[in-house]
């Protein structure tokens, strides 16, 4: 295999071709050396030899550079690798070290109209936008505007409306510093609507942790995977969402943990990891064989059948005890930490296998032998993902798992602990710093002292509520710090005609995407600097930012790369000079201050978040800091009894009726939540195209439809009134693939106007992602399916 990349210096002149989708074997195994020819690929034809090397030299070192993909941590203590990044991580740096721009010009040659025919590949892959645009109502193109014109006529349009007719939406790019300067701007303005992309993805944990554990974030450290007995990855592809946790896995296999992969799919990244950076690995990966193994068990579960799975659990562990007392729960911890546990006793004391296996999709001694390898372990580490939080029961599913380590003690003790792998880098920093939407007194009161303001209390919308919002014309002003909106929710169609009736839309940007394309009435794209770039246009001379990491982790991050446009602001300095015009100079936060000099931002920080006291020199210290984690420092637990506490939930999965299936969506391994890196999603054997079903072949001859059928997707949502609606995706070609029974997948965000706005998870809003019932319809002219097949009418469970 050569590790000489292919070069392609220009930016995409045709957009993604359906018709040349191509379809192979599957890879068993992650990584490996052509990892590393994707990676170089993939930067030079983005930015070149010399700017890649500068750009990938320092990514997530000390004193380096955060990597922009995902929130996977580095070790605190030990040395770092030379590449301490991954394949995708890569892809993320050559995105935004790009040297392809957008310009004035290209704006002028491309009409909105064209421009909405393009998907987000196209659109993405165009360059980084060079200086602020503005659409105004009856353009037909987006044309250049200076940046205090920019502001003020933010200012204007934010004066004729009302603060809770105002909206300040997060990407979980967005640093730390940035995001606090953000959110003390929206509630100096008067609304907590501050929705986040944690909205969608992993706010089911914190609503079942908070309660349950006093904390929404992980409790265990990179450092508990060296001690852990037994690791669970649930609902999770590491291989291509956080490729550098394999290296952690595998570290912790070959120390002796047994690794446990429970997932719909058999992805590449759960079965086997080829380690480009040993000796073993490269070779292994050059002569074409698998790497190391990653799970010791592969459990093929349905999708939704993970509530099932970890009530059966439980159970299994009680009866363990009861066989052998004083061998399996951890008596001194449940009694002297813990509420709740008699009524969970009870709770699981019986279980319906018949039942249970129906809903998980799994035999009963598969479940049995999880079971065993639990009751043996000493330290137990559960980590999940956007598997298990986008679904109508997810809060339950996870109260499960909570009560699972909590029979064990697995908190407060090395190599334990629960594990939600946040996907977005500094996702997790954002909501530390204040961007929620139902904030703490603690936090308004914090912000009131240090500023001197009144800060609202009346909670504001999350990233659900807003898209209702701007369906019912609730929305004059709409501000995108990052992020893609119009692509990131659910029910795309109805999302995108409520923001094109919106007054003002504003995106804070690096590159095109579709959401500059779906705009307002008016609308301003303002281009930043990003986690690569320079910034050193300051008075005391450049500045850095800081993350937190999956871990609560704190550390430094400075770009290095000159900027594409002297005419980039970065955040901190865009925010300001919204605060200033909307609110004017003499306003009582000194907003021109922060902008300036970030340190500033950091000690207002230090002052209003607890676990940030010295904030500016923690955060110079080698690798920075941890913040404080009750469960996992000192075995309590900030609830209001001051204890963990047990849950009973009633059980419930997802069940299709007959004709249908359970959809839930994914992403490429060429995509990072709506970027779209290129079109080669190698592990599953598909390329070149993206309007895909995977499907398992028995369900597919059941359905009466034949490998590669071109369809319609319809899905179908019973509302609370009983009424159904359906929603319909035009043009997708069925793949057979080994997906779970009664299952299928398909790629986000092409499938996420199937996705009902009504359908979510409770408590938490976060959208049903993994939670689809969808039947195939043929296109016209395609061959009919098996008439025995016919859909039924949905149904719940």
């Amino acid at each position: 295999m050569s590790l000489i990349p292919r070069i392609r210096s220009s930016a995409p002149v045709d957009d993604i071709d359906e018709a040349e989708l191509r379809v192979t074997e599957p890879e068993i195994s992650a990584a490996g050396p052509k990892a590393v020819s994707v990676a170089l690929e993939r930067g030079i034809s983005q930015a070149g030899v010399l700017r890649t090397a500068r750009a990938l030299a320092r990514v997530n070192h000390r004193s380096g550079t955060d990597c922009p993909g995902c929130a996977w941590p580095e070790s605190i203590t030990g040395p770092r690798k030379p590449a301490e990044f991954c394949e995708n991580g890569a892809k993320a740096v050559a995105e935004e070290s790009t040297t392809r721009t957008v310009t004035p010009s290209w704006w002028a040659e491309h009409p909105i109209a064209e421009l909405r025919d393009k998907t987000e590949y196209w659109l993405g892959n165009q360059g980084r936008i060079t200086e602020p645009v503005v659409l105004r109502p009856g353009d037909d193109h987006y044309s250049p505007i200076p940046w205090r014109e920019a502001f003020a006529l933010i200012a204007e349009h934010v004066h004729a409306t009302t603060p809770d007719r105002c909206v300040f939406y997060t990407s979980g790019r967005t640093a730390n510093e940035t995001a606090f300067m953000y959110q003390l701007l929206a509630r100096s303005l008067g609304t907590n609507n501050l929705p986040d992309c944690s909205n969608m993805c992993h706010e089911s944990s914190g609503s079942a942790m908070v309660p349950t554990i006093g904390i929404g974030k992980g409790t265990v450290s990179l450092d508990d995977f060296d001690h852990a007995d037994v690791i669970l990855v649930v609902g999770q592809n590491p291989g291509t969402n956080h490729p550098r946790m394999l290296s952690a896995l595998a570290d912790a296999r070959r120390r002796g943990a047994r690794v446990v992969a429970i997932n719909p799919l058999p992805e590449a990244g759960l079965l086997h990891f080829t380690d480009p950076q040993s000796p073993a690995g490269l070779v292994a990966g050059l002569a074409g064989r698998p790497g190391e193994t990653i799970a010791d068990d592969f459990l093929q579960i349905r999708v939704g059948g993970d509530l099932a799975l970890f009530q059966a659990l439980g159970h299994l562990l009680l009866k363990a005890e009861e066989a052998a007392p004083g061998t399996v729960v951890d008596r001194e911890f449940v009694e002297a930490c813990t509420a709740g546990f008699a009524e969970y006793a009870t709770a699981r004391s019986e279980i319906d296998w018949d039942v249970t296996e129906r809903a998980t999709g799994l035999p009963r001694d598969q479940i049995e032998r999880l079971a065993t390898t639990l009751v043996h372990s000493k330290g137990t580490i559960i980590c999940w993902a956007l598997g298990l939080t986008q679904q109508p029961h997810s809060v339950d599913t996870l109260r499960e798992i909570v009560n699972v380590l909590l029979l064990q003690g697995n908190f407060g003790k090395p190599g334990a602990g629960a594990c939600p792998v946040r996907g977005h880098s500094n996702v997790q920093g954002d909501r530390t710093m204040g961007i929620w939407e139902k904030p703490g007194e603690w936090l308004l009161r914090g912000l009131d002292d240090e500023f001197g303001i009144r800060t609202p209390r009346e909670h504001g919308y999350d990233s659900t509520e807003t898209l209702a919002a701007f369906e019912d014309g609730r929305i004059d002003v709409f501000v995108s710090m990052g992020g893609n909106f119009a692509k990131a929710c659910s029910d795309t169609d109805v999302l995108e005609s409520g923001m094109q009736r919106t007054g003002l839309t504003v995106h804070v940007s690096t590159k095109p995407n579709r959401s500059h394309v779906v705009h307002g009435q008016t609308s301003l794209i303002l281009p930043t600097l990003g986690r690569t770039d320079r910034d050193d246009r300051h008075p005391g001379g450049a500045q850095f930012v800081s993350v937190e990491d999956s871990m609560s982790v704190i550390r430094s991050s400075q770009g290095r790369l000159e900027p594409v446009s002297d005419q980039l602001l970065s955040e901190p300095q865009i925010v300001a000079g919204m605060a200033e015009a909307i609110l004017g100079h003499d306003h009582a936060v000194d907003w021109r201050a922060m902008a300036e000099d970030y340190d500033v931002i950091r000690d207002h920080i230090s002052r209003v978040i607890p676990g940030f006291e010295g904030y500016n020199r923690r955060v110079r210290q080698k690798s920075g800091f941890v913040l404080p984690n009750p469960p996992r420092d000192t075995r309590s637990f900030a609830t209001p009894s001051g204890r963990a506490h047990f849950t009973v939930s009633p059980l419930e999965w997802l069940e299709a009726p007959p004709g249908h299936l359970i959809l839930q969506t994914l992403r490429s391994h060429d995509q990072y939540n709506t970027t779209f890196y290129g079109l080669d999603d190698r592990y599953r054997g598909l390329s070149e195209g993206r309007r895909v079903i995977l499907v398992h072949p028995d369900d597919l001859r059941e359905l009466g439809f034949e490998d590669r059928a071109l369809v319609d997707v319809v899905s179908v949502f019973p509302g609370a009134d009983g009424e159904v609606s359906e929603r319909r995706a035009e043009g997708f070609r069925l793949v057979t693939y080994p997906t779970a029974r009664g299952c299928c997948a398909a790629y986000f965000p092409e499938a996420n106007n199937l996705v009902h706005r009504e359908n979510v998870a409770r408590e938490s809003n976060t959208p049903g992602f993994k939670a689809v019932t969808v039947r195939f319809e043929p296109r016209r002219g395609s061959a009919r399916p098996d008439q025995s097949a016919a859909a039924g009418s949905p149904c719940g469970t």
